[in-house]
């Protein structure tokens, strides 16, 4: 196997750019190349394009990491003060602004997080000294990517966050996507909500904010097991865990990392609590022969054992306490894919 490539991150590429800005009103020159050192402790040195208004861009290489961003221009102007003070930042097109309460950021900035500001911070300073500035950072195109992100529902409206902690984009998607979620319950924590949903997408979100209105949902996908370790850390007192028989019967089967990748005991968990209602093995057969809970459902309903899931739900439910060591109290229900109740424990 290849060794995969790092990139860096959205951070990085503004820093840099923010440089090439400062150097360049200093100079009097755009710089084809800067160099800066990330936090990470590697040196990037990208190539920059200059722009007619005296502002610079780095195109972002995310290396082999599928970051939804790569290739996207990042782009900073930067006007300095003649007096000292604070660096400050704003928005430009595509960059997003914090409408919600409970990131790191206050509601009402830029969505750039504070390594990403600080390296642009470094950056100015390198040039300017304690001179005061105001740094506007911009990713043509990024109000339509942000759609296909997280930041819909953190609150960040109007485009991309400037991400990056290392300034380092490690070709490992499945961290970002638990990065992600961990930002977002840290939110809802941080609003003060030590009750919460957790369900795995889309389909589950629409199912259970109908039952359920009163409760915050967070979107788990595959990572329920990572989740609730970070639900339990985090001070989280009450979850309800729910969604469709699919990903709730692997949890049922002990299973608390839900990609298909990974493990698939659906036919199993459902065969066992048959049994143990007294199913004859006519109907478990059935069942084994099913590609989809959807499909087991039917058969079960028919046969008179749909009492079956609410024995799952208490599985599933069992399975993820002993994981938070009873630290959280926990609910379950199963859904069907019109998002009906199959079953619950609670």
């Amino acid at each position: 196997m290849k060794e995969l490539r790092e990139g860096f991150t959205t951070g990085s590429c503004a820093a840099a750019a923010a440089l090439a800005c400062c150097l360049w009103q200093r100079d009097g020159k755009c710089p084809d190349v800067v160099e800066i050192e990330v936090p990470g402790g590697k040196l990037y040195r990208p190539q920059i394009i200059s722009h007619p208004d005296g502002s610079c861009s780095v195109i972002k290489d995310s290396g082999d990491d599928p970051d939804i961003t790569n290739g996207m221009e990042v782009c900073c102007s930067v006007q300095v003060d003649e007096e000292e003070g604070p660096v400050r930042f704003a928005a430009g097109e595509g960059v997003g602004r914090v409408t919600q309460k409970g990131l790191k950021i206050p509601v009402g900035e830029p969505a750039v997080n504070p390594v990403p500001r600080q390296m642009i911070e470094d950056a100015v300073r390198s040039v300017f000294g304690m001179r005061g500035a105001v740094v506007t950072v911009s990713i043509p195109g990024g109000e339509e990517i942000a759609k296909k992100t997280f930041n819909p529902r953190l609150g960040i409206e109007g485009g991309l966050s400037v991400l990056g902690t290392t300034g380092i984009l490690r070709p490992m998607s499945l961290q970002a996507l638990r990065d992600s979620m961990r930002v977002e319950l840290e939110m809802h924590v941080n609003q003060g909500h030590r009750r919460l949903i957790f369900t795995f997408g889309n389909q589950g979100e629409t199912a259970l904010s109908s039952l359920y209105p009163d409760l915050p949902i967070v979107q788990v996908s595959n990572e329920i097991g990572y989740m609730l370790d970070a639900a339990r850390e985090l001070g989280v007192e009450y979850l309800l865990v729910g969604g469709h028989s699919g990903k709730m019967t692997k949890i049922a089967a002990g299973i608390l990392q839900t990609h298909s990748s990974t493990a698939d005991g659906r036919r199993e968990a459902v065969i066992t609590q048959l049994a143990r209602m007294g199913a004859d093995a006519g109907l478990c057969e059935a069942v084994y022969g099913c590609k989809t809970t959807d499909a087991m459902a039917v058969l079960i309903e028919k046969a008179g054992y749909s009492g079956v899931w609410n024995r799952l739900a208490e599985a599933a439910k069992e399975y993820m306490t002993f994981r938070v060591r009873d630290g959280i109290r926990i609910d379950t229900v199963i859904t069907d894919t019109e998002g009906r109740i199959l079953g619950k424990a609670d």
